[in-house]
Parts: C-alpha cells; structure tokens; sequence
C-alpha cells in the first residue's frame, strides 16, 4: 500500500459552498470611506471659525454692526431705566404710595370732633398692601407762646398726639434736636413743626443747652425737636406733637385718633383707597374721608408706558440692523469662498457639513458682535448713568435677551447663504479656479 495523500477533487466534482454559509457584510466591515462623517461641535465650532480668522477685517466690520446695534439696545434701555428711577424716586416723595383719612366734621354731632375708633390702626394695618400706618388725634387745647412769654396770649396752633412712627409714614425728618421715642412719650416733651416753630419764634435747637418751655393747657412742656417742612402732610407743619400717652396722662385726651397716615404698595393703591371706610369705621364708613392718590402717580405710570414703547421699536430696529449686515456678509462670504466649497466637496464633504460651516460662521460672528454689544452697551450705560448722578441700572433682561437675540438673528442670516453654499455644484465651483 502507498502513503500517498489522495488525490484533490477536480473541478467538475467540487461542489459550491452553501448559501446559508455565505457570510452577509456588516456595517462595520463596509470600508471607512462609504461611512458618513459626523462633526463633532468642537470641529464644528473650529470650522465655523475658518472664515472669521481668515477674513478678520472684515468680520470686525460685520461684527461691529451688530454689535452697535446691541449696544443702541442697551442704552436706550438702561439710560431711561436709570432715569425712570430718578423719577420714580421724585414722584414718590410727592406721596404716590400714601393716603390719608381724615374724620369728617360734617357727620359730628354739634359741639363734638369726629374722630375714629381706637383700634382703628391695628384694623387698617390688617389691609395686606399696608406697608405702614400711623395716627394722630386733635387733643383740643391751647399753645402759649413760651416760658419767656407771659402776656397770657394763646397761639392758634393745633396740640397733636402722636406715635414714634410718623416720620417714616409722612416722609420728613427732624431738623433739630430729636424726634418722640417710647420712652419720651409718656413724658410732658413736645416737638414742633415747622410751621409751628417759627410761630413760637425758635429757631434750632442748641445742643447740651436746656430745652426751652411752652406752656400747654396750664401745663408745661419740654421742647425736644423741630422738623422739616412736611409736603405730604400740611397739618403736622402746624402742630404741636406730644407722646400719645403723655396726652392721655397730662391732657385728658380720649386715645380716639382723627387723622390716619398710610403707607401701602403703590401698584395696590387704588385697592387700599376703596377699602379704607369700611375697615376704618365699618359702622359708619361715611365718616371718614380718604384722600384719592396723588396725580403724581398717574404722570408716573403714563412715563413707565411711553418707555416700555420706545424700548420695544429701537430693540426691534436695531436687530433688525444687525441682522441684515451679518446676512449681507455671509451671502458676499459664499461668492466668494466657491472654490474652497467646490474643493471640499470634492474631497467628500456632504451638503450637511457645508451647511453647517456656513451656518455655524454666522451664528459665531453674530454672538461675537453681540457680546461685544452688551460690554460696550453697559460700559457706555454706567458712565452716562454716573454723570448724570442718576442711579446706575442695567437691564439684566435686555442683556441676556440681546444675546439670545443676536444667536437668531446669526441663525436667520446665516440660512440662506448655508443653503447657497450646499446647493453649489463641485464641478461648477471648481471651474473658476
């Protein structure tokens, strides 16, 4: 026997592999250039970037226009915003968030004073838009001139009980020497108005000097301070403010107050105005008159009105500004860069990543130009804001809402000159080189 292998089959015998054996071809096994490639956002930043670094004039001169109108944007919203501040703070001080409720005489009986319930303040500072509230009540007795004055003639001042907190409701402050406290109040101390004052014939008060005397209702008291004028409340010009309960211990004063002094939210003014009868005497809620808002306030709101209208059409004018240079900057960029499209195409770039260079460029040099924007609008805002001595507001909003908007507007420019760019033919874009 031989040890030969045998022999191989011919070919006329060899039978075919099986088709179930045949392998079927995966996606990983297809070659890497049949596979489409995906830009990351790092490339597709750096990519949008090509333009911007190769052509930087004039992408400052693109950029500069959207960056001017953004920079417009924020100035006309941050200098009238300073400025309604300053005007706001004006009007305010003229009482567009206080009322004042008197009690009406003509509902009296005859030979008595309306007046209002004692706990008519803790019920009117139940009213939730009340930020403050104060009264004082009319004690009814006679003011001699002083203790350097004893001619027995009287002065036609009104004597007033009043609380440690109506400064900060009738918005004035003491000129000289200092206001009731607590403590003083239950005290024989009295503090003059302005008005008052200059009646009694003092001037300021001398420090560490004994205060002077005048004699109220046989009774006499220290003079410890003197205010200022009070616009907002006329009446307490003329008086002669002594500690509530000094009133009720001294004078015989009945703690019924005539007057109510009330601070509330200025937006909800309107609201406290109605309510303020029937919560300050619900029985009789005709006895009591309340002052209407100031007309100040209307003035003010109509401004507010006027502005927000301006900002809105310069904001809008200004976008749209912007908007066109950077669109007329990406449709000359697409001109002008066609063989460099033709030649990526014909390494393979798809439409897609011609698109999104195109519109990744655009939307780059618009959020360049409106950064740029808000930094100069801003800087621009507090110096102006600084000169005029007004108080220095920067609209956040208009600031973030500008570069939200200038991230659109790069979108919207850059759509046309991106779809211009795709739709260019390879072999026409390269026939001009």
């Amino acid at each position: 026997m031989s040890d030969s292998p045998p022999p191989p089959p011919s070919p006329a015998t060899a039978s075919p592999p099986s088709p179930s054996r045949v392998p079927s071809p995966s996606p990983s096994s297809s070659p890497s250039w049949q596979r489409p490639v995906r830009l990351s956002l790092t490339d597709l930043l750096l990519l949008g970037l090509v333009g911007i670094r190769s052509r930087r004039m004039r992408a400052v001169l693109s950029a500069l226009g959207i960056s001017l109108g953004i920079a417009t944007m924020i100035l006309v919203t941050g200098i009238p915003a300073s400025s309604q501040r300053a005007l706001d703070r004006e009007l305010t001080a003229l009482g567009t968030d206080r009322l004042q409720a008197v009690a009406d005489n003509r509902f009296a009986q005859k030979g008595e004073t309306a007046s209002f319930p004692k706990e008519a303040a803790a019920m009117v500072d139940r009213i939730a838009p009340v930020k403050a509230v104060t009264m004082v009540g009319n004690v009814h007795v006679k003011v001699r001139r002083s203790d350097r004055d004893h001619s027995g003639s009287s002065v036609a001042l009104s004597v007033q009980a009043a609380q440690p907190n109506l400064l900060q409701v009738i918005n004035t402050r003491v000129r000289s020497g200092h206001y009731l406290t607590a403590a003083t109040g239950r005290f024989p101390t009295a503090v003059l108005g302005a008005a008052a004052a200059a009646d009694l014939g003092f001037q300021d008060l001398t420090p560490g000097a004994p205060p002077p005397q005048i004699l109220v209702d046989n009774r006499w008291f220290s003079v410890v301070g003197i205010l200022h004028g009070a616009p907002l409340a006329p009446s307490i010009d003329s008086s002669v403010l002594i500690g509530w309960d000094s009133a009720r211990k001294t004078l015989g004063f009945d703690g019924r107050p005539t007057q109510l002094y009330i601070q509330a939210e200025e937006s909800e003014i309107e609201d406290v105005y109605s309510v303020l009868p029937a919560t300050i005497a619900p029985a009789s809620p005709d006895t009591v008159r309340v002052t209407r808002p100031s007309d100040a306030l209307a003035a003010k709101r109509s401004t507010e009105t006027a502005f927000s209208g301006l900002f809105i059409g310069l904001a809008g004018v200004a976008l749209l500004v912007g908007g066109i240079g950077v669109a007329n900057t990406m449709v000359i960029s697409v001109l002008e860069r066609r063989r460099e499209i033709g030649l990526r195409r014909a390494l393979g770039a798809a439409r897609g990543h011609i698109r999104s260079q195109f519109l990744a460029e655009s939307v780059a040099l618009s959020s360049l130009g409106g950064l740029a924007g808000v930094l100069l609008g801003s800087a621009a805002n507090a110096l102006y804001a600084a000169c005029r001595g007004w108080p220095l507001t920067l609209p956040l909003p208009a600031a973030g809402g500008s570069l939200v908007g200038a991230v659109l507007v790069g979108v919207l420019a850059g759509v046309y000159p991106a779809l211009r760019a795709a739709r260019l033919p390879p072999t026409e874009a390269l026939a001009t080189v």
